[in-house]
């Protein structure tokens, strides 16, 4: 028998697969209504999926905030409270900015264990204290070089009703109090993406309407011997985050399967998302064919390479099923080789994901759309959250359950009962979940139109009223999903138990009853696998 070993050692950040994720921007010029649009999976085995919020607030002088590390719970530390916050629907504001990031590591000895602000903080700290993704990032540098970085690593998409930016940040090491950073704006008719891979490379000096950077940060990275060349070539993912096998075939290939579904040309990046050929680096923006609705955003999230050399259904870890997911460890050994699972988009791990939409002819609060699912993404359901309301659905709502805790009436729980069932099944019990997913999406949309509408010119007249319309509206929807999913739970459960497909039959008190076994593909590979062991001997008495 082979013996089968996991890798002690590889790059951290993969073998350890906790908190990578997924992103896309999207510009108002490269959608249908001309919203703007960007994507998060936040991708964590430890995550639970809720919608947090926190309502707009009134401070008094002298009141402090504590720094508490997302990913850890841990407190780093206390900063000045300002006199006003905004309020905050999940990772957007009343104002309609959004902000989603991805983890990239790059290089680890620049991590300041010393420093106050983690990532999480500073996402949310900004969605609570600014307006614009503009202000967004000047204060994210603030932050930093006061407090000090504490994280690794991170790209931040940042939107507001009118801009996209993209914006990637490393610590300086150790007791070195800020970061170096870069962020660009995403050209209007284009759309990014990044996936725990840094990948602004080259930009411009001299153009602050569309780029932003660290005074430093090319001086920083010729201090620390990470470039030696002209300004001119310098390339912050090249110096911070050098390129290599793993960060193609894991990271950029996720944002390059999301890139080919609305980019006819993208197929020439194939060798390098495979990890094949790094010269041949894809783009940072691309044009995509034709302008995006919020479905097509929706379905950008919804990826496992179908189609392509890297198709999850097409290989021997499918299983008899055609499942796409791959159970941890990401990389794996047999003997002396070293092998790996292919990382899509859509994972098991999802903790939750949005598709955030900032709609700019709107009020603010009206105009922020925070269309929200947990688990994951290929069978959750996006349901729309607005960003002024003052409450969210108590099927989303923080306490419900944790991650070591079952709550039957917690969204998170719900989806992960009918996810984890279907994998069992995949190829018979995805199609249910896929014509449920689409019936519920396509409802919401059209109700956010005339929800739209009616809160607009409500909230000419009263605001107060128009709110508390677009709240009870959302806490409606996401309890609905949620209702509705446990109802599919219950059939598919029904139909699909114990390896039978059963289906009633009218007046009869027994149900049509399908053994379809396992494909001919299986039952091959056991036959391969096992030779003469399970031939039947028809002279045999049983």
């Amino acid at each position: 028998m082979k013996k089968i070993v996991t890798i002690v050692s590889f790059l951290t950040f993969y073998l350890s697969d906790l908190f990578p994720c997924t992103n896309f921007l999207i510009t108002k010029g490269a959608t249908i209504d001309g919203s703007t649009m960007i994507t998060y999976a936040a991708d964590s085995h430890v995550l639970y999926g809720e919608l947090y919020h926190w309502p707009a607030m009134d401070y008094e002088e002298g009141d402090s905030l504590d720094i508490i590390e997302w990913d850890t719970g841990k407190k780093l530390g206390r900063i000045p409270q300002v006199r006003h916050t905004y309020n905050v629907v999940g990772n957007m504001n009343e104002h309609q900015l959004a902000i989603g990031e991805t983890t990239y590591t790059g290089r680890e000895e620049l991590q300041d264990t010393l420093g106050m602000m983690d990532y999480g903080s500073l996402m949310y700290i900004a969605l609570q204290r600014t307006r614009t993704a503009r202000d967004a990032i000047l204060l994210i540098d603030e932050l930093v070089s006061k407090y000090g970085y504490n994280s690794t690593g991170e790209s931040l998409s940042i939107s507001d009703p009118n801009e996209v930016w993209i914006m990637e940040i490393i610590g300086k090491g150790l007791g070195n109090k800020g970061a170096v950073w870069v962020a660009r704006k995403i050209p209007d008719g284009y759309i990014s993406g990044h996936a725990n891979q840094a990948r602004i490379t080259t930009f411009p000096f001299d153009d602050p309407e569309n780029c932003l950077y660290a005074e430093d940060v090319i001086s920083f990275a010729r201090e620390k011997g990470y470039f030696n060349g002209k300004d001119k070539d310098f390339s912050f993912a090249d110096a911070y985050a050098p390129i290599d096998f793993g960060g193609a075939r894991f990271c950029e290939s996720r944002v390059w399967s999301g890139f080919r579904r609305v980019n006819s040309n993208m197929m020439q990046y194939e060798d390098y998302a495979m990890g094949e050929n790094l010269d041949n680096r894809m783009p940072l923006w691309i044009k995509p064919d034709k302008k995006l609705s919020v479905k097509d955003v929706m379905e950008l999230m919804r990826d496992y390479f179908e189609g392509t050399k890297m198709d999850m259904t097409k290989d021997f870890g499918a299983g008899p099923y055609e499942c796409i997911v791959r159970w941890r460890p990401l990389v794996w050994a047999v003997d002396s080789g070293n092998y790996f699972n292919e990382r899509a988009i859509s994972t098991q791990q999802t903790g939750f994901s949005f598709v955030a939409q900032s709609r700019n002819w709107l009020p603010d609060p009206v105009g922020g759309i925070l269309w929200f699912g947990v688990d994951d993404t290929y069978s959750t359901v996006y349901t729309p959250m607005y960003c002024g309301i003052e409450r969210v659905p108590s099927g989303f709502a923080v306490g419900n359950g944790s991650i070591m805790h079952f709550s039957d009436s917690a969204a998170f729980w719900v989806f992960n009962q009918v996810s984890n069932f279907a994998y069992t099944r995949y190829n018979y019990i995805i199609p249910h979940i896929r014509e449920k997913q689409a019936m519920l999406e396509e409802a919401y949309i059209k109700e956010v139109k005339e929800t739209d509408s009616e809160a607009k010119e409500l909230y000419g007249n009263n605001p107060q009223e128009a709110i508390a319309m677009i709240t009870e509206f959302s806490c409606e929807r996401g309890n609905n999903t949620v209702i509705e999913w446990k109802e599919l739970y219950k059939y598919i459960f029904t139909r699909y138990m114990d390896g039978n497909i059963k289906t009633a039959i009218e007046g009869q008190q027994n149900p049509k009853l399908e053994q379809p076994g396992y494909s001919e593909y299986w039952y091959r590979q056991l036959v391969n696998q096992t030779g003469d062991k399970f031939i039947y001997k028809s002279n045999s008495s049983h």
